[in-house]
């Protein structure tokens, strides 16, 4: 099973906070758990496919399509500003 958390306006437009998917109902390679969730509707798709989206696995920020195993933690949140 991974989780799939879901962080600040994208809880919000997706409304959803958080998944549980189990081995067999996800895609082991990120890029393709991403197209996989894009397919549940247009906001999926928008946050899904949007280049300025960040993901942490496991709390590590990654930019690169990982394979992802059976434990992960998948986290998507929007890009974050500061002042």
């Amino acid at each position: 099973m991974i989780k799939v958390l879901f962080f600040a306006s994208f809880r919000e437009q997706l409304n959803c906070e958080q998944l549980s998917l189990e081995e067999g109902e996800y895609s082991t390679l990120l890029s393709e758990l991403k197209s996989q969730l894009a397919e549940k509707g247009e906001a999926w798709r928008e946050v899904m496919m949007s280049d300025r989206t960040l993901v942490a696995i496991n709390q590590n920020m990654t930019r690169k399509d990982v394979t992802l195993t059976s434990g992960d933690e998948v986290a998507f949140f929007p890009p974050v500003t500061g002042g």
